[in-house]
């Protein structure tokens, strides 16, 4: 007999959209079960970025992609937290800029800048966002030396950081931050359980078959019963699992993300790679930014392998000398999530337009101008047998050599596969989360932002999903 669990309201998923409605509904007084398919590490488990890190957090180990001419890469997080475990932590409010072209194309109701503010405030004093306390790490400051010498605009980045008197940070993830408040609330946590399909009866859903992992590798068939449900899980997991459980109209298409390309940037000294720049240029927002990467050895390898796969063991020999900057636009074009039976990955597309192509050479081009503007030696970009760089006038090989076979494309943000709004006929759900078709099935998660934002989307999802989570205990 499959053994059952119940609860008054399920969340599928505890990333930075689950995370906050779990907090939020379990301090106003809920019964809430989360349930987050990877397991629950110690924040302080495994080294940022490494190896270890990927194979445990990851979903697939990190090799993820979404389909296309060419295809992108992307990751998931893969454990209680989600992906604001494997993220760096940089972070930016919505840009006001978006909130009246999205309340008026979507028809979102409550949404506006003053609405929003008073959540990101909210979300933030839990968070603790803040900026670095001394001087930012070198590799930061190749970014403001270039936009600089160039006269382009740069700004510092917020971090989602809590310092200590010391100046030591501590990211300020889902599992420090808002899981142990939904947990001192009353929520339970069941790590390493994934959900298959929600179970519906008429216009409701009633619960979800579940299966839980044990450490030993052994599986138990569950089913939870719950009166509500909040869908979490992204913008992948999110639609994969509503079509698997017969929700359509509107669910899985429109997938947005901010397409990158990637320079590895030789100096003629070493570097500290244990910090990710916080510096950005914005002189071209906001379809075109540009910033820094994560750059350990691994990183430094496999952004070198594209254009100098014969001097890799060379190279390596300095990799210290070696940083990762990016270029990324908002896109565009689309993708599409769609659940395939009998697959337990849903497949993912993605069609970059020529627009997209000539936007990403451009910003390949800019980030070159302002590496080399800061004093960079060589440059090799994510292009298979792309021209290595060394001067000004190399840059110009870079225009044609980005193209739909040779580009090694990746993105870490990922949203709008179930847009809210009360304009049915452009969303999947209502303006606060609520899935057309249904009474008490919610999505709270970064499926709901109409558009990419231009910025890393976890402070909007956050400030959204406390807003949500607010007008569902308010019915």
């Amino acid at each position: 007999m499959t053994r059952t669990l119940s609860t008054e309201v399920l969340i599928i998923g505890s990333g930075a959209g689950g995370a906050v409605t779990a907090a939020r509904l379990a301090e106003a007084g809920r019964s809430v079960l989360v349930a987050e398919e990877g397991s629950w590490y110690d924040p302080d488990a495994h080294e940022p970025s490494s190896l270890d890190e990927f194979t445990a957090r990851y979903r697939h180990q990190g090799a993820c992609a979404a389909l296309g001419s060419p295809g992108v890469a992307f990751a998931e997080g893969r454990c209680v937290g989600g992906s604001t475990e494997i993220n760096m932590g940089l972070y930016h409010r919505l840009p006001e800029r978006f909130v009246d072209q999205w309340r008026t194309t979507y028809s979102i109701a409550e949404f506006d800048s003053a609405t929003l503010r008073r959540y990101a405030d909210e979300v933030e004093a839990i968070v603790k966002v803040s900026r670095l306390p001394g001087a930012p790490p070198e590799s930061s400051a190749v970014l403001s030396r270039g936009a600089d010498a160039l006269g382009w605009r740069s700004v510092e980045f917020d971090r989602v950081y809590s310092y200590d008197e010391s100046g030591h940070g501590t990211k300020q993830s889902m599992s420090r931050t808002m899981i142990p408040r939904a947990v001192a609330a009353g929520a339970v946590v069941q790590a390493d359980c994934t959900v298959r399909s929600l179970i519906r009866k008429g216009r409701r859903v009633t619960g979800a078959r579940a299966t839980l992992r044990y450490p030993d590798g052994s599986t138990e068939p569950v089913v939870v019963q719950a009166e509500d449900v909040f869908v979490c899980g992204g913008a992948i997991q999110s639609p994969a699992l509503l079509q698997r459980s017969g929700f359509r109209h509107n669910i899985g298409p429109g997938l947005k993300f901010h397409p990158t390309v990637k320079v590895a940037a030789r100096f003629d000294h070493p570097y500290d790679h244990e910090e990710v720049p916080v510096q950005r240029v914005t002189e071209f927002d906001p379809y075109l930014t540009i910033g820094g990467s994560a750059s350990r050895r691994g990183h430094v390898a496999l952004a070198l392998v594209d254009s100098a796969p014969g001097d890799l063991d060379r190279l390596l020999e300095h990799w210290q000398n070696v940083v990762v900057y990016y270029a990324a636009i908002r896109s565009s074009g689309s993708g599409r999530v769609l659940a395939i039976p009998g697959l337990q990955a849903p497949l993912v597309t993605y069609s970059l337009n020529d627009s997209d192509l000539s936007r990403l050479a451009r910003g390949l081009v800019h980030l070159g101008e302002m590496l080399l503007a800061a004093g960079a030696q060589e440059l090799f970009p994510s292009i298979a047998g792309g021209p290595i760089v060394r001067s000004r006038a190399d840059l110009a090989q870079w225009w044609g050599a980005l193209n739909r076979t040779q580009s090694n494309l990746m993105t870490v943000h990922l949203t709008s596969t179930i847009r809210m709004g009360d304009n049915s006929a452009l969303t999947g759900a209502d303006s606060f989360g609520r899935v057309w078709d249904s009474d008490n099935l919610f999505v709270n998660d970064a499926s709901l932002l109409p558009d990419a934002p231009g910025v890393n989307p976890q402070a909007a999802v956050m400030t959204i999903a406390a807003r949500n989570a607010d007008a569902y205990l308010a019915r």
